[in-house]
């Protein structure tokens, strides 16, 4: 029995000698998070608003005389050039009162030349005392008073008559593109009915009427008083800009229904991407802060004593950070405290950590200067 006890003690003593050394024990994984790093940009102070693009200038076309369209010179929701022409009115109506003015003319002005003989004789016979009454004298004087008056009126008369008859062309009174044609061929149309033949509309340039909060007037007019301030007109994605203008209206009183001040911007609209009608998003610049420190929004977090950022430090630990934020905008938010430019944050994944924590960070894509696991730029 010792001996077999003796056996099993060699055995054991053989096994742990030969046995492979106990591993040590591993450190704990890091956090995963997405790092970034601080940068340093030119951010706009801007104030948003809604706006509704409306066109330079709005032309209900009408016909100042009456008539019957013999012709539609155009097509629909084309662009014309002040001047094209766009209707023609049957004008043989007015032509043949323009030359009836035109022969009145005539006979006025031959009876007043005849009359104007008798008094010039009548002028030399009463000069001459030869046998002339001083009635006929005044009788014909008068005479050629009244036949000048009439041809003035022939004349008056064959003006309305020359313009009444450029009336039946009906052209474009100013650079636009047209509407849909609200009459056809053959109508009749009057002056008096007020009917409206077509829409033009100038869109080039165009403006944009849109309404800021009353309590953005003073920092808005005084920055308008140092330069015209920009306005970007943007779609409805927040993203896209339609088109870069100018504020040219800030109207002379707030409604007092709504506490907003009415504003209008002007754009060139060359590429007509705004359109009359269409609601934007306005944005106004204000300033702009010159190279100062952005992170991602979604890097700030807010605790109970205010906002605060993970620092990354060389040994894959993270310090949390105090930070003042002054604005956040397109998704960016600007630092005016506790951040420096170039310094690596956890830009994702922070919810899970706390200070001095151990992180094991990857590679965020890089836009707007940030760069991957805290590497310089």
């Amino acid at each position: 029995m010792l001996l077999l006890g003796a056996v099993v003690m060699v055995w054991r003593l053989s096994a742990a000698a030969h046995a492979p050394p106990a591993a040590a024990p591993t450190a704990l994984p890091g956090v995963p998070v997405t790092a970034g790093s601080v940068a340093a940009a030119d951010v706009p102070i801007v104030l948003r608003g809604l706006g509704t693009v409306q066109a330079y200038n709005t032309v209900a076309v009408k016909s100042r005389v009456d008539g019957h369209i013999v012709s539609v010179d155009f097509k629909e929701g084309q662009e014309v050039k002040e001047g094209a022409v766009l209707f023609q009115i049957d004008p043989r109506p007015y032509q043949a009162a323009l030359d009836q003015a035109t022969a009145n003319i005539e006979k006025d002005h031959a009876t007043l030349a005849n009359a104007q003989l008798n008094f010039n004789r009548d002028a030399k016979l009463i000069e001459s005392h030869l046998a002339i009454s001083q009635q006929q004298y005044d009788t014909d004087k008068a005479t050629v008073a009244a036949d000048q008056a009439a041809l003035d009126s022939d004349k008056a008369q064959a003006e309305v008559a020359r313009l009444n008859l450029s009336y039946c062309t009906i052209t474009a009174p100013i650079d636009g593109r047209l509407g849909a044609r609200l009459i056809d061929k053959g109508n009749l149309v009057q002056s008096t009915g007020n009917a409206t033949l077509v829409n033009i509309t100038q869109i080039k340039p165009i403006f944009v009427s849109f309404t800021l909060p009353q309590n953005t007037l003073d920092e808005l007019r005084r920055q308008q008083d140092r330069r015209p301030l920009a306005v970007d007109a943007v779609a409805g994605d927040n993203e896209t800009t339609l088109a870069e203008g100018k504020l040219t209206l800030v109207d002379n009183m707030v409604d007092p229904s709504t506490g907003t001040i009415h504003l209008k911007a002007q754009f060139d609209n060359q590429d007509e991407r705004l359109w009359p009608g269409e609601f934007v998003n306005v944005r106004v610049v204000l300033s702009v802060r010159q190279q100062v420190p952005t992170v991602p929004q979604q890097t700030v977090l807010e605790g109970a004593d205010g906002h605060f950022v993970y620092v990354i430090k060389p040994d894959d630990t993270v310090e949390r950070r105090a930070v003042e934020v002054a604005a956040v905008q397109d998704g960016k938010a600007v630092i005016t405290k506790g951040l420096k430019p170039g310094e690596p944050v956890v830009v994702e994944g922070q919810y899970r950590l706390n200070n001095g924590a151990r992180i094991r960070s990857q590679a965020r894509p890089q836009s707007g200067g940030e760069r991957p696991n805290g590497a310089p730029q």
